[in-house]
């Protein structure tokens, strides 16, 4: 069954073509970043406007890609939450007309879940295999951390979560702190590299729960960087290059707190449960000492998709459209948006 996949929770406009919930045939994205970049951050009705100007080009380049036909095309999937209302809106109406034109099933997604279904696809037109259930996934991304216990296809509970900040809106609110640009997560990562000594930073641990807090976390870089006299940055281009080693090493720091959370809580919260599997899903998975650390010190199997399927893309949607059509479930053309969808809704 080919599953046409609908992108547009937040800045990346995307459409996929998944067989059988877990062969890529095609993922197209088109990008916003250029268009947010100089605010620093996103615009919402900007990103609609991109949404609505890219939408059907990506959809008919992703069916070109796959090479596949409306006639072949099994059903539709669409992300109608969480994400930003306008955003998501030019998504699922896209998705109406198409699956009312051609008389297709609809299905609409719940974006969290979708990044669990990253870890279903396989790479290079392969099958992916599923993992072993019971399964501990952590979803790291801009807008949300959390820790999902998954016993079956749409059977969660969710473990812990953040209490104020997630991990990738602190990466992006420490980059703009250290003047790296936007999205932070990247260079942030890369001018870590350079460090020689990593400053220590705090941990919030929030003991006796598996919830996470980085608000702390980011006022204490902001301390830092003020007190080092790295922020605000100098205008002067040679005053800043010389402040690279210490940005350097700030961001070391940061990058290591937030990981050595990350990883701490998520191995405990599976051997609490009993994984068979731990998983790691959003777009942090794309962090390389994440990716790193969490299968160095996992007991058990870890799955974490190509960096490609860790951002916000069409093909985890279509992954988990196939998976809930499979449970029999539909959506009718009163499908609407829900920008503060939880896990396990629709």
């Amino acid at each position: 069954m080919k599953i046409l996949g609908i992108e547009t929770s937040c800045d990346e406009t995307s459409a996929a073509i998944v067989e059988d919930g877990s062969r890529v045939l095609s993922n197209v994205i088109a990008s916003q970043v250029e268009a947010h970049a100089r605010y620093g951050g996103i615009v919402p009705e900007v990103a609609s406007r991109q949404h609505v100007l890219a939408i059907v080009p990506m959809a008919q380049r992703a069916m070109a890609d796959a090479r596949v036909a409306w006639p072949e095309i099994g059903a539709i999937a669409v992300t109608c939450g969480p994400g930003l209302a306008g955003a998501l809106l030019v998504g699922v109406n896209a998705a109406k007309a198409m699956a009312l034109g051609r008389g297709v099933p609809l299905v609409g997604v719940n974006h969290l879940e979708a990044h669990i279904y990253a870890n279903w696809l396989g790479r290079d037109g392969a099958l992916g295999e599923p993992p072993p259930l019971p399964l501990v996934c952590l979803i790291a991304a801009g807008g949300h951390t959390d820790i999902v216990l998954m016993r079956g296809h749409g059977d969660y509970a969710v473990l812990g979560r953040t209490r104020d900040d997630a991990a990738g809106e602190a990466f992006d609110k420490v980059a703009r702190i250290l003047g790296l640009g936007y999205p932070g997560g990247p260079p942030l990562q890369r001018i870590a590299e350079e460090a020689t000594a990593p400053f220590a930073l705090p941990r919030a641990w929030m003991k006796g729960t598996h919830d996470f807090s980085f608000s702390g976390l980011k006022t204490a870089v902001l301390h830092l960087a003020q007190a080092q006299g790295v922020y605000p940055l100098p205008e002067d281009a040679a005053a800043r290059q010389a402040m690279r080693p210490t940005i350097a090493n700030i961001a070391a720091g940061f990058q290591e707190a937030v990981v050595d959370v990350l990883v701490e809580k998520t191995l405990a919260a599976a051997q609490e449960h009993a994984a068979r599997t731990v998983m790691i899903a959003g777009g942090v998975a794309a962090n390389g000492p994440l990716r790193k650390r969490v299968t160095e010190r996992s007991s058990v199997p870890v799955r974490i998709p190509p960096h490609v399927l860790c951002t916000d893309n069409a093909a985890m949607i279509a992954a988990c459209g196939y998976f809930s059509l499979q449970r029999g479930v539909r959506s009718g053309m009163d499908l609407d948006v829900t920008p503060n969808m939880a896990l396990g809704t629709r």
